[in-house]
């Protein structure tokens, strides 16, 4: 199986985005991607919120029409879905599979509300609603397990995925934050790789959005031992790497820590 990480840098207009993110999965397909990632909000980034919108519309539909065109699973990295008020929508994945039919919905489980004095202060959970459900597809035989951005700091969902619902990919679409993905992007990735034993495959978003904020990029490809298979320069592009299942497979035979885990109580 082959996976295309697109990365690219969305700003405060839908259609420049969708139109960006379009050209980025013809370049996957031509890749010979099976699969491409989109970012987290590749709907939009900028200092105002963009009007929500439900699963099946224009965004699910663009995404939808382009993994049927291109015939490849299209993950369309996140958008603001309608929310459960006015005032708060849900930071929500798609994934079509090559038919371009829906076959999985992840919302976002942890929202970035940090304060770093002098750094970054964002407040996610003011306007952004928290999913309640973890999300895994199978996609051409292999189970998938659907994270977004900060999720990535919080292991247990990521245990969860891989032990309880066997999950062998780990998908992250992210807007990381410069400061804290220069020291953390890489090293919590190949963590949860090395950790849970899986492929992780994170799309991010590169450069600047709004005045004060700027993405790290570095979208990357993992596989279950910890190695950076492949990797992004700093720039609007797509890299892609293929899956080697057999070799999953084979680190979790001779080093089974997955199988090995055991309940314990706290003393």
């Amino acid at each position: 199986m082959r996976v295309a990480v697109c990365q690219l840098n969305a700003r405060d207009n839908r259609a420049d985005n969708l139109k960006v993110a379009r050209t980025l999965l013809e370049r996957a397909a031509s890749l010979g991607a099976d699969v491409a990632v989109l970012p987290e909000y590749t709907d939009h980034l900028g200092p105002d919120l963009p009007a929500p919108e439900p699963v099946d519309g224009e965004y699910g539909s663009f995404f939808s029409a382009a993994a049927r065109e291109l015939g490849m699973w299209v993950h369309a990295g996140s958008f603001h879905e309608t929310g459960p008020a006015p005032s708060h929508s849900y930071n929500t994945s798609l994934l079509f599979d090559r038919s371009g039919a829906l076959a999985a919905t992840y919302r976002k489980i942890h929202l970035y509300d940090v304060d770093i004095p002098g750094k970054v202060s964002y407040l996610e959970s003011a306007t952004i609603a928290p999913g309640t459900t973890t999300s895994v597809a199978t996609v051409e035989g292999v189970p998938f397990g659907l994270t977004i951005c900060y999720d990535l700091r919080f292991p247990e969902l990521y245990r969860s995925l891989a032990r309880d619902s066997a999950a062998q990919v780990l998908v992250v679409p992210a807007a990381f934050m410069l400061h804290t993905g220069r020291d953390h992007w890489e090293v919590l990735l190949r963590a949860r790789a090395i950790e849970n034993q899986c492929y992780v495959v994170a799309a991010g978003q590169i450069g600047d959005h709004e005045p004060g904020r700027s993405c790290f990029g570095r979208s990357m490809i993992i596989d279950p031992w910890g190695t950076v298979v492949a990797q992004a320069p700093d720039e609007v592009t797509v890299v892609a790497a293929d899956l080697d299942l057999s070799r999953l497979s084979r680190i979790r035979r001779e080093l089974p820590s997955l199988a090995n885990s055991r309940p314990f109580s706290v003393g």
